[in-house]
Formats: structure tokens, sequence, C-alpha cells
């Protein structure tokens, strides 16, 4: 279980955060829990839950008369850097400075230990629409592994949200009796199937990490269908909410894969724009199509199976973002890459106009 306490400096948080007490009496509440990777925790009530297959899932509530909002994200675990303070240290960089643009140093705590695992949080203030924002990390690190949380907010009513879900948090002692925790290319470099990854956010790479644009602007949902005649079909579904059409990208062509590199070259590109049946992201009529420029990329790829949510995804990777894939996933375990996972309950098919 995790705890810590800090100090935060904005306008609105100016108050000491209450130490979270882990004890029996901290978890005399029924509610079910959940396990996700090596975290097991109580989900916040009434949140939406989004997964981001082989990236993280994420906890969002707003409240749209007082415009506050808050997030709370929990990554997948990653291969330590070496200890706690490497740990942090490298989570603060890629979980919090890159997506937050935070330039000072974090408020810290004190290293405390739990069940074989170190623990360590920190806290930086942000900037949105000119008003404070907060964003909370905690790592810990143990088993030559490292998990994040992150808690972002701009309110101080929902810090106790965080502190509790914080100290519902057990963590998991990894299995290491057997060192066959990570598969690549089972099966050799098959990637036949349907393949998806759906982002709360925008289109745009500065606004889709941004906890506030999540809430306000929607999702985009993108979907790969690899053939096994090495044809492949390619869908994108942008939904906003304060913009009154859904685009649709629709892509076709062909696929060569040599080693561990494909080469998606497509033949046909279009981009649709449909209005919205009664405000929902529902499909209403098709207003306008254009086609798109062709964009051959070869990517890098492997098949990749976390073992903590028994989940195989296809993982790209290439240099730079490209238009059909969009900003690159959040996943420290692979650099400038996208993390497409199997069609499921928590990760559908995209629901294509009839």
């Amino acid at each position: 279980m995790i705890h810590h306490s800090l100090l935060t400096k904005s306008k609105y948080m100016k108050k000491l955060l209450p130490i979270i007490i882990l004890s029996a009496l901290a978890m005399q509440s029924f509610a079910q829990k959940e396990t996700y990777d090596l975290a097991t925790y109580t989900p916040p009530k009434g949140w939406k839950k989004e997964i981001s297959p082989g990236s993280l899932t994420s906890y969002t509530i707003t409240n749209d008369k007082n415009k506050t909002w808050c997030q709370i994200f929990i990554t997948l675990s990653v291969d330590s850097k070496g200890g706690i303070k490497e740990d942090f240290e490298s989570e603060w960089q890629e979980l919090i400075v890159k997506n937050y643009k935070i330039t000072g140093a974090p408020e810290e705590t004190e290293v405390t230990t739990e069940n074989g695992w170190s623990i360590k949080a920190g806290m930086g203030q942000f900037k949105f629409n000119n008003e404070n924002a907060l964003a909370i990390l905690t790592t810990a690190s143990g088993y030559k592994k490292a998990v994040s949380i992150v808690g972002v907010t701009n309110s101080q009513e929902h810090l106790q949200d965080i502190q509790s879900f914080l100290g519902s948090v057990e963590m998991k002692v990894p299995d290491t009796t057997s060192n066959v925790t990570i598969q690549t290319n089972v099966n050799g470099p098959s990637i036949v199937g349907v393949w998806s990854i759906g982002l709360s956010g925008t289109a745009r790479s500065d606004d889709y990490k941004n906890p506030y644009a999540v809430n306000n602007y929607g999702f985009i949902k993108k979907q790969y269908t690899f053939n096994a005649d090495g044809t492949y079909s390619f869908y994108s579904k942008t939904f906003k909410m304060v913009v009154e059409q859904i685009l649709l990208v629709k892509e076709t062509g062909k696929y060569s894969i040599n080693g561990n590199l494909i080469t998606i070259i497509p033949e046909k590109s279009v981009i649709e724009a449909w209005s919205k049946k009664d405000g929902t992201d529902n499909w209403g009529k098709l207003l306008t199509s254009q086609t798109r420029k062709l964009e051959k990329i070869t990517y890098q790829f492997t098949k990749h199976y976390f073992s903590g949510i028994d989940q195989w995804n296809l993982v790209l990777q290439h240099s730079s973002p490209t238009d059909r894939d969009g900003p690159f996933s959040t996943n420290a375990a692979f650099n400038n890459s996208w993390l497409y996972g199997p069609v499921s309950k928590n990760n559908p098919l995209i629901d294509l106009p009839k």
C-alpha cells in the first residue's frame, strides 16, 4: 500500500496533504478490487475508466459546473533503472515533465518501504488555461521493476480522491520463479488479425496528453486489420465534444514484412466528416469526404507479451510520429512507439457507419 504527504504551493491547495493511514481501518470498505499488472486497488466510484493497451489505465472525473477535473493513471511496470532514486527521476521526466512541461524540481517525500517495495512521491505545478493545476507522481520500485501512479487535478476538492486511491493500492510481489515473462514475435512474424488502440484526447499532439482536454475533447480510436493475403485496412475515429463533426479516416492498401520491419503501402485513403446523431458519438449523416496523402512508412515491429495483464500487443516503432498513427504511446519500455492491442471488451472494434 502507498502513502505520502506533500505541501502544494498552488492557490487551490494551501493545506498540507493529510497522511494516508495504512491500516486495517483504511480497508474496511467492501468495494471490489481491480488489478492492473502489479498494482491492486479500489477504483474510484463513478469515474470514467479508459485502458490504453500496453501502456496505462486511467480514471477520470469532471465537474462541468465548477470547471474542475481530476485524472489518475496507473502505468504498466517497467524494468527498474537500478533503485528508487533512479526510477523516480526517470518516471518524473517521462510521465510528468514531458506531458505537463513542469520545469522546476518536484516537492518530494522521503522514501518508504512496504513488502519489498521502495516508494517515493513528488508533485509539481503546471498551467492550463492560465490556471494552476497539480501533478502528483508516486513510484514504487522493487523486484527489478518500477510502477508509477500519476494524479493530476486543478482543484483541491479532488486531493482526497487521489489520496484515497493511493491508500487502496497494494503492490504485488512479481513471480520470480520463471524468467519467461516477456515473449516476442511468437510463431514467427505473423501479425494477421485486428489490432487497435484507443486514446482519450485529440488528434493534436499537444492536446492528447492534457488532462483537461481528455475530458472536454473526447477520444480517438485507431484500428489496423492485417490480412493473410498481404492487404490491410486502417480506420480512425475522432470524436470531440466541442466539435460538431465526427471524423473518420478509411485507408486500404498492402503491407510487406522483412525480418522485424513492416512496410505499410497505402493505395487509397480518405477522411470523412459525419454529423453527430443526437449530439453523441454515434454516426449521423455523411457531410464531406476528401482524399488524404498516401503515407508509405516502414516500421520496426514486434509482438510483445505483457504478463501483468496477460495480453499481447503489436508494437510499431518509427523515428517520428506519423499522420496515420498520431502521437506516440506512453510506455517507457518502447521508445517512439505505438502499442496496438487485440480486440476485447475494453478495446472494441470501431463502430463503422452502416
